[in-house]
């Protein structure tokens, strides 16, 4: 049983954690929240996840495991790194064919991905345990959840 009330206390004392969140409206929220359901089921042991706008920084949807890992602070700095690696393939002028798709960043535990969703606007940003999943792994689940 849901009871707003409950829900509305559990937020206010940290991220909400083993649910889907979104700030989203419309087809957009759909759209995220199917992204970040089929992440889930290819990836149920992941630490967090989200969809995140280029532009702004903002989270679309976000679902993570745990209070500590809060995306929310790092979710407008991994836009800022998109945003800056775009800056640098423009000035190698490597052609029109040669667009970004993703971004590996590798802790000693951790995995974190970004990969561009194909309308260029948004990124699908995931973090798994390196001794819970594999790269390959993430990296497929993530191609796959593509729109």
């Amino acid at each position: 049983m849901q009871i707003p009330f409950f829900q509305r206390l559990q937020e206010l004392t940290g991220p909400v954690t083993n649910r889907i969140v979104s700030s989203a409206t419309g087809p957009e929220k759909a759209a995220s929240e199917r992204i970040l359901q089929q992440v889930l089921t290819g990836l149920p042991e992941l630490l967090g996840a989200a969809v995140v706008e280029v532009d702004s920084g903002q989270a679309l949807a976000t679902y993570t495991t745990s209070r500590e890992f809060n995306l929310s602070k790092a979710l407008d700095f991994n836009a800022e790194v998109v945003r800056q690696q775009r800056r640098a393939l423009a000035a190698l002028q490597l052609g029109a064919e040669e667009q970004l798709e993703e971004i590996l960043i590798t802790l000693h535990s951790q995995l974190h991905l970004l990969r561009l969703l194909p309308d260029g606007r948004r990124f699908l940003y995931v973090a798994v345990d390196c001794r819970d999943t594999n790269l390959g792994i993430a990296r497929e689940v993530m191609r796959t959840c593509e729109e």
